[in-house]
């Protein structure tokens, strides 16, 4: 079995877990709940062992990198740092139905990496400006700081969803968004899990200026890629002040932390197609 054949059952585990979180949410089928999580799991730790393989064999084909450098691992690596960072959050707090607003992200993540006719899915070499150090340091901290954002929007939408039917007059309709946790806790998550994903694309800025520094001879060039980094960076932090300055909680939090993972999509994927500059390998 290659790394193809088991990034391949991650993806059919992840999709039907996110389709089991779906009906939990739905339905509240608690008795689904164990299977959805068994599910999310198990996906995640054959999508570890497809990873681990996948750079086996980049080393048996005399290329030897870790499996990090172009868009389709990139997405594979996403789905895994955002369903463990999902699953440590669900084995903390213990509410499941948060799922199916994160794990929907993870399985259509994977489900584009592996069926988009734009995403080559071969093992090549490393072009130079990749062949370095930094290129773990730089990809695993910035890729842990989406996949917390990631998290953080499906947290915001679920905050608004919660709000608006308790905000109604009458408790029709009411009955989806009873089983989700209260309004403090989800505001306390969305906080907390900005605070650590912009911790994190700090320290992925911080390496990728040491990187391109290293490979291009200057720390800061304004690529696109670089730029809407910048920006999506001083979003968050403006974010995390107006909460720490300002007071600003619940909705607000909410809706920023959702157009914050925006810029997030927008700097990993949007770029990479839209906009050309020295990144535009990501694409590859």
């Amino acid at each position: 079995m290659d790394s193809s054949q088991l990034f391949g059952i991650a993806m059919i585990a992840y999709l039907l877990a996110a389709a089991l979180y779906l009906g939990l949410f739905l339905f509240k089928t608690e008795r689904i709940g164990l299977v959805c999580t068994l599910l999310a799991l198990a996906g995640t730790c054959v999508l570890t062992a497809a990873i681990g393989l996948r750079w086996r064999e980049s080393y048996q084909m005399g290329i030897g990198h870790a499996p990090l450098t172009n868009m389709y691992e990139s997405l594979v690596f996403f789905a895994w740092c955002t369903s463990c960072f999902y699953l440590a959050l669900e084995y903390r707090f213990k509410t499941r139905v948060m799922g199916v607003f994160v794990m929907s992200f993870v399985a259509i993540a994977m489900a584009y990496a592996s069926f988009s006719d734009r995403i080559d899915s071969k093992i090549n070499p490393l072009i130079p400006a990749l062949q370095s150090n930094w290129l773990i340091a730089h990809v695993v901290t910035c890729f842990i700081g989406y996949a917390a954002f990631a998290v953080a929007g499906a947290l915001g939408l679920m905050y608004l969803l919660k709000q608006s039917a308790e905000n109604r007059p009458s408790r029709d309709g009411q009955g989806l968004t009873e089983s989700l946790p209260p309004l403090p806790l989800i505001d306390d998550l969305i906080h907390k899990t900005i605070v650590f994903g912009f911790l994190w694309l700090s320290a992925g800025i911080i390496t990728g200026a040491v990187w391109a520094n290293e490979a291009w001879g200057t720390y800061w060039s304004w690529d696109p890629k670089e730029t809407w980094s910048i920006i999506t960076w001083f979003l968050y932090a403006l974010t995390l002040h107006a909460r720490f300055t300002r007071g600003w909680r619940g909705r607000r939090i909410a809706w920023l932390a959702m157009i914050g993972f925006v810029a997030v999509f927008f700097t990993y994927f949007g770029v990479n197609f839209l906009l050309s500059g020295l990144h535009s390998y990501g694409s590859a």
